[in-house]
Formats: structure tokens, C-alpha cells, sequence
């Protein structure tokens, strides 16, 4: 366990800002975790646990306390016929899973390649890319209490999912720190194929093989999303809308070219980047922060910019989608104040 006071905070967070804690804590163990609350009573208090910092924009220091579990580990729990459970620590790399399950065979997260973060933090924000979510892989999320610090487990009902959110967003935000997930996959894949480009991309690659998906969902995010090492960015800063039916309909009498997935009893989810590059943002920058120039969902840090000035982009962006459209843009970055 490591205790810092007055500590940076941008090398965890990948839009790269400046922002600092009053107070920081990294973790190694769930012993030192349980330690940790039990001798620190933490009601009260702000706090806020931190995965790998890849859906967060620092606009302020944060004066409360920064929980940071980096526990590390990937261990088969259980295998049959058709299926292996694999149970990973909350500080894992997300893709470095992703890479252990495809080169061992298992199928289900080769959809979810190259996604930034943490395991721990795919349960939080229900990741999801190229027609697969998270949340249809997950048996049960592990995690403690800060409350009362004791080892509890939840499983997808309780968690209750949905799009990029759980209740560890909602409800129970700043309530648990997940310690691990266990993830159910199939020995026998079944290819997540129907979202548009992916199976052309696989196909250029030869055979259809967990490895070949894999890359060709690398290289199709290579083509266009921004890597964080390289630019700071959180990926999609924003939620694709969803209306129903008839705000539909009304949309696509002037812009049929409008991208629409249906979503069943009557919703569709609309495509944010495809709103956002019609109102003339994408690629356009205020200061030293821009809309990216290939995926106009993505906010980046151009070098130096202030979480404030990425914000007040993403501000400007909302009003003019909705000023066109009449659609209010749902942020799927969770800003830190």
C-alpha cells in the first residue's frame, strides 16, 4: 500500500490534465484494502476510486481521497465443455486481457480489443464496442465495501447494467471498490460479426479465427481513434442518443442518411459523431483542446489544455447538436470536479 498527500493525478488519467488529490492510496492486496477502510472511516468524505483513468476529466484538484486498487492477476476458476470462467484482478489492463483469452482460444472479448482502462473499470461502465457489451460476459463482480469493509459479491441482475452504465456509475457510485471480475467465455466461439466493417476486416485476414478478429478490431480502432499515449483523450466523450420511433422518423425525412440501430420496443440509438460532423465540429479545436479530426465522438488534449477547457468544448459541442437537432448529448466520460 502506498499513501501520498497533495499527489498528481496526471499520469492517471488519460486526457493527460493537471489536476491533484488531497489525498492518494494505491493498493496491492485486498487485505491492504480491507486494512486500509478499516482503520480509516471514510464517510463523509469525498472520495472517488479510480480505475485506469480512461473515462475521466479532472476539471479541479480533488480534495478528498483517491482509492486506486491495482491489484493484479488472471486465473481459470472453472472449466466444462463449452465454457471457461477466468476471474481477473480489478487493476488488470483491459486489452492485456483481452490478448491472454484470445491466445488461449476462449471467445467473447476479442470484440472489446484495444478499449483503455482496467478490468475493474469495464464493470463499471459496461465497455462495449463493434456489437458486444461487457456485461453478457460477466458471471459476478467482486468487491468491497467501503462502508463496512467486508468482501461482497454481485451478480448482473444486481448490477444492473445498461448502456455504458451500472450501478457502480449510479447508485452505488463511490460505494464499493471492485477487487476482480469473472468473466464466462466460450470454448467454442461464437463470432460477433453483423456490426458493420468487422466481418469484411476479418475476412481480408484470412480465416475466421479469434486472432484475426482481434486484429482487425485493433486495426479498425487504429484507423479511427487516437491513442492516449500519443494524445491525450478518453475515447467517446459522449453517449449515442436514443429516441423513439417517431422523433425517428421526423429526423430521417431530412437526413435519411441519418445512422440508426434499433434497440427494440420502439428506440434507436443514433449515431453522436454523425450529429456532431454535421454541425461542422469535427476536427474543429477551441485552444488547446479540439474535436478529433477521424471520430468526431472524441475530445483530445492538444498539449496543455485545462480539464475546464476540454469541458467548455464539450459544452459547445452539446448546444450545437442541440440547436440543430434538438438533441441533448449524454456525456459518457465522468466529469471530476
Amino acid at each position: 500500500m502506498e499513501l501520498k498527500t497533495d499527489f498528481s493525478l496526471k499520469a492517471f488519467n488519460t486526457f493527460k490534465v493537471e489536476a491533484a488529490a488531497a489525498r492518494y492510496v494505491r493498493f496491492d492486496s485486498e487485505n491492504e484494502i480491507v486494512d486500509f477502510l478499516g482503520r480509516n472511516f471514510l464517510d463523509g468524505q469525498r472520495r472517488l476510486v479510480l480505475g485506469g483513468g480512461s473515462n475521466l476529466l479532472f476539471v479541479d484538484d480533488f480534495d478528498g481521497t483517491v482509492l486506486h486498487p491495482l491489484l493484479k492477476g488472471i486465473h481459470v476458476i472453472k472449466k466444462e465443455r463449452q465454457h471457461v470462467w477466468i476471474r481477473a484482478m480489478a487493476g488488470e489492463n483491459w486489452d492485456d486481457l483481452v490478448a491472454f483469452a484470445v491466445a488461449s482460444g476462449w471467445g467473447g472479448i476479442e470484440n472489446l480489443s484495444l478499449i483503455p482502462g482496467s478490468v475493474g473499470a469495464s464493470a463499471v461502465q459496461n465497455i462495449g464496442a463493434y456489437g458486444v457489451e461487457v456485461k453478457d460476459l460477466i458471471d459476478r463482480v467482486e468487491a468491497i465495501s467501503i462502508h463496512n469493509p467486508e468482501k461482497v459479491r454481485f451478480f448482473p441482475d444486481d448490477c444492473r447494467f445498461g448502456y455504458r452504465s451500472s450501478n457502480f456509475k449510479g447508485r452505488w457510485a463511490g460505494q464499493f471498490i471492485i477487487t476482480a471480475v469473472v468473466f464466462k467465455l466460450s470454448r467454442k466461439p461464437d463470432f460477433a460479426l453483423a456490426y458493420p466493417g468487422v466481418k469484411s476486416a476479418v475476412e481480408k485476414l484470412g480465416a475466421m479465427t479469434l486472432d484475426n478478429v482481434r486484429q482487425a478490431i485493433v486495426s479498425i480502432r487504429q484507423s479511427k481513434l487516437p491513442d492516449p499515449a500519443l494524445i491525450g483523450n478518453a475515447g467517446s466523450f459522449f453517449k449515442n442518443p436514443v429516441i423513439d420511433g417517431h422523433a425517428l422518423c421526423g429526423m430521417l425525412k431530412l437526413n435519411p442518411d441519418l445512422p440508426h440501430f434499433p434497440q427494440g420496443d420502439d428506440r434507436y440509438k443514433v449515431a453522436a459523431g454523425w450529429l456532431i460532423e454535421r454541425c461542422g465540429w469535427k476536427g474543429r479545436s477551441m485552444g488547446r483542446a479540439a474535436v478529433h479530426d477521424r471520430q468526431a465522438l472524441v475530445l483530445v488534449n492538444l498539449g496543455g489544455a485545462t480539464g475546464l477547457e476540454i469541458l467548455e468544448l464539450s459544452e459547445q459541442v452539446n448546444g450545437a447538436v442541440q440547436a440543430m437537432f434538438g438533441i441533448e448529448l449524454e456525456r459518457e466520460v465522468l466529469v471530476v470536479r
